[in-house]
């Protein structure tokens, strides 16, 4: 089983879906793709109904009943809220470089860390200013997309 996190109509929905014999469980409702790209939902009571879906960018547009919705799946380190003051990796890597270390007073937009990520480096920046609470990460580390990787207290 695994655990998503979509926004669908400006709303976060978190979602456990389990995927057996080519059929999709998504809570109680059961989702089947056909061989034509149709999508067979059947809902808890056993009534079933067909979607047709479309992905556009990184949105998907859902069609089912007569309505429409666009569903965006929310990655893990994509959300730029700022995580109460922690700053994120943006997607699986290697710290290379810490630039700061505990306690220190950081201003806005300062270096923190730069990060290798598929064969690129990323430059970890402070979202505001403040001091270092924590520096989970130190350089040689491997890090998961949407590890905080520093702490920051205004």
């Amino acid at each position: 089983m695994m655990q998503h996190e979509f926004k669908v109509g400006g709303k976060s929905v978190e979602v456990t879906v389990s995927k057996n014999l080519g059929e999709w469980s998504l809570g109680e409702m059961k989702a089947e793709i056909m061989n034509d790209g149709r999508i067979r939902v059947t809902m808890p009571n056993g009534a079933s109904q067909f979607a047709h879906s479309a992905k556009v960018g990184d949105n998907w547009w859902v069609h089912i009943d007569g309505h429409t919705f666009c569903i965006e799946k929310i990655e893990a380190g994509s959300s730029d809220d700022g995580t109460d003051g922690g700053m994120i990796a943006p997607m699986p890597g290697k710290i290379l470089e810490v630039m700061v270390e505990k306690g220190q007073t950081v201003e806005s937009g300062q270096l923190l860390m730069i990060m290798e990520a598929m064969k690129m480096e990323h430059r970890i920046v402070a979202a505001n200013g403040g001091v270092i609470m924590t520096l989970n990460y130190q350089k040689g580390d491997q890090v998961q997309q949407g590890a905080i990787l520093v702490e920051i207290a205004e």
